[in-house]
């Protein structure tokens, strides 16, 4: 049980900084540049805000997993034997992962390549799906973190 929570601190970690730099970047960052900042300063600071988050992201998306396989292996003995619980927010997790993945695969270069050429409207419509997509992230984040902290006997 020693190893258990060196594991959990930085899984919680992890889920607090992918959950929480959305819930900043969604709630506050995005209405104070709207209010302001001008639409292509606005979006070369998104484009800044993204390289360097995303970069916290990846390290959560991978820290996750590896914390979370390892509880399981503590506490569990095993997926088979982990509670209903701890297999929801595995689902929640692929899913998040996969938002992120679109995020990252199909909509950033395309939002970046805009900014660079100066196509701000192009730049703002991806920056709105791109916007679109975090927000379900946040909801699912949140509906995660809930389920964590219940832990409900589902």
């Amino acid at each position: 049980m020693a190893a258990f929570a060196p594991l959990y601190t930085l899984h919680v970690w992890a889920a607090f900084i992918w959950v929480g730099g959305m819930f900043f970047a969604w709630l506050v960052l995005r209405p104070a540049a709207v209010t302001a900042l001008d639409a292509p300063a606005r979006l070369k600071l998104w484009r800044e805000v993204f390289r360097r988050f995303f970069i916290w992201v990846w390290v959560s998306v991978l820290i996750l997993p590896i914390s979370g396989i390892g509880m399981i292996q503590i506490s569990f003995s095993g997926f088979e034997t982990a509670p209903r619980y701890v297999q929801v927010m595995m689902g929640l997790y692929v899913v998040m992962v996969a938002l992120f993945l679109r995020i990252t695969a199909l909509q950033l270069p395309t939002f970046n390549t805009a900014v660079q050429v100066e196509d701000w409207a192009s730049a703002g419509t991806q920056l709105a799906q791109i916007r679109r997509l975090v927000g379900i992230n946040l909801i699912i984040g949140f509906l995660l973190v809930a389920v964590a902290a219940a832990r409900p006997p589902l």
